[in-house]
């Protein structure tokens, strides 16, 4: 029991490291605040009228895969702070204290969940000003907000282990975008899937980033949700467990190094 008691105190307090982090570097309050906006304004009203979304306003179509994008991208915080913690260090002090070995990983990627939930703020709160609105029940709503965060907690362990994995924060920061930003684009998140060439939409439908889209619009837009909702669950769960999995294994390297 004391152990368990000792492992949520470390985690908090690291948590707690990796939160004040942000006010210290406007760079990265930034990417979870203007840049957020930007994407919504850019694609409403510079693409919107160029693509077409049969049942749909593309505004509505927009953004729950707009949101599914930055939380895919909201662990790029992790990388970073890995990434930089390794190059300074820091972890093989963090090592040498009497701490929890796990509290240095578990403290980055719940500091993200702090983190995605203002940019999920701030996403809505811009859609519902460019004409986004609600079809489902709040209860519904809600439900996709827990989805969301979720799934960005999942991706939070992905790119824990690209920041363990990399040479520099610059290289993980490098590396998460070429690794995520296809994924995002070749998925239902800015146009149908229909709408791709053949052997696109191949990869689009299995794409996880296009069933956590489609799950994000069944509960947002009461739209139909197939196996989309649990099948979300489902992977963001796989994800989080796969690449937790990857990364304790990497950090144990890293700090016997």
């Amino acid at each position: 029991m004391n152990g368990l008691r000792d492992n949520i105190s470390d985690t908090l307090v690291l948590t707690k490291r990796s939160f004040l982090r942000i006010p210290r570097a406007p760079d990265l309050l930034l990417s979870f605040t203007v840049q957020p906006i930007m994407f919504v304004l850019l694609f409403v009203y510079v693409f919107g009228g160029a693509i077409v979304t049969p049942g749909y306003a593309y505004v509505d179509f927009l953004m729950p895969g707009i949101i599914v994008q930055t939380m895919a991208f909201g662990g790029f915080v992790t990388a970073l702070g890995l990434a930089e913690d390794l190059k300074k260090g820091l972890v093989d002090r963090f090592r040498s204290l009497p701490m929890s070995r796990s509290a240095v990983l578990s403290g980055r990627t719940l500091a993200d969940v702090g983190t995605n939930l203002i940019s999920l703020a701030i996403m809505i709160a811009v859609g519902l000003l460019a004409g986004f609105s609600f079809d489902a029940s709040a209860t519904h709503v809600a439900a996709g907000i827990g989805l969301m965060l979720l799934f960005g907690y999942a991706f939070s362990w992905v790119f824990a282990f690209i920041g363990l994995s990399s040479s520099s924060p610059e290289a993980s920061q490098s590396i998460g975008f070429i690794l995520i930003f296809p994924l995002t684009f070749v998925s239902s998140a800015f146009v149908p899937v229909d709408s791709m060439p053949t052997a696109l939409q191949a990869f689009a439908n299995v794409n996880p980033i296009t069933t956590t889209v489609d799950a994000l619009r069944a509960l947002f837009l009461d739209a139909p949700a197939g196996n989309a909702i649990w099948g979300a669950v489902a992977w963001s769960l796989g994800i989080a467990a796969a690449f937790a999995t990857l990364s304790v294994a990497r950090y144990k390297r890293a700090v016997t190094r």
